[in-house]
Parts: structure tokens; C-alpha cells; sequence
């Protein structure tokens, strides 16, 4: 795993563009390096930066999308991610603050967190709570 990073880590830095099969990602038509800058914030201050390549692939042919188009498809993908279940586990079943380590463990406990979200929504959806965000429905319960 340390070799194939450094291996991409080597293509993002070519002046050529890479093959996929050069970073061992055979059948793929497409293999992008996406520069990440990132900032948290606290109190509309920056407490932490870093910055990353992150690769991508995609079976799409080099001339059917520009590169605007795939940066927006990535940009969509996470943006759905963040936005839907990984962010409300995250902020309201505090998912990344959780302490649990044992991978088994670990797999419960996001099953059982996604199990949560899913009852919330199949109420919602068949009308059976006044709660309009996960939180409050959480509060009703007890």
C-alpha cells in the first residue's frame, strides 16, 4: 500500500499525464490527481490546514467530459456524501468522536447508527412523527 502512494504521489507530480495502468488501476479509462487544500474553521477562524493530492479514476473515455465536468462530478459525489448519512451520524450520533477501535466493533456500530436514521426517515416518510430533523426526533423518544 506505502509503494502504490508513493507511486501516485510520483504520477501527480509528472509533467506527463499517467496511465492508469501505471498506478495499478487496469481497466479504467481515466486516472485523476485532485489537489486538495482544506480549512477548519472554529469560530470563523482557522485551526487547522492541510493540503493532499486525492486520485480518482473513471471508466468515462478522456474526450466524453472536460476536466470541469469530472472536478464537478467529484465535487457532487462528496457534496452528497458530507450532506447525507456520513454527516448526520458524524454531528448527530457523534460517529468521529466515538472511541470505539475494534473493526467489528466499529462496523455495528455505524450498521446500528444507520439503522437509527433509517427508522427516522421511514417515520417521516409514513407521516408517523411531527420531527422534522433527526436530532428532535431523538429528543421525542425518550
Amino acid at each position: 500500500m506505502a509503494q502504490r502512494a508513493r507511486t501516485l504521489g510520483a504520477l501527480a507530480h509528472s509533467k506527463r499525464r499517467p496511465q492508469p495502468e501505471e498506478a495499478g488501476l487496469c481497466g479504467c479509462w481515466q486516472f485523476l490527481a485532485v489537489w486538495r487544500e482544506r480549512q477548519e474553521l472554529r469560530a470563523g477562524k482557522v485551526v487547522e490546514q492541510s493540503q493532499e493530492y486525492s486520485f480518482y479514476c473513471t471508466s468515462a473515455a478522456p474526450k466524453q467530459y472536460s476536466a470541469q465536468q469530472l472536478l464537478q462530478s467529484i465535487r457532487d459525489h462528496w457534496a452528497a456524501s458530507e450532506n447525507g448519512a456520513h454527516y448526520r451520524r458524524d454531528v448527530s450520533l457523534g460517529e468521529d468522536a466515538s472511541r470505539i477501535s475494534g473493526a467489528r466493533v466499529a462496523f455495528v456500530m455505524a450498521t446500528l447508527r444507520n439503522l437509527l436514521l433509517g427508522l427516522f426517515e421511514l417515520q417521516q416518510h409514513r407521516n408517523q412523527t411531527k420531527a422534522r430533523t433527526f436530532p428532535a426526533w431523538r429528543r421525542q423518544a425518550h
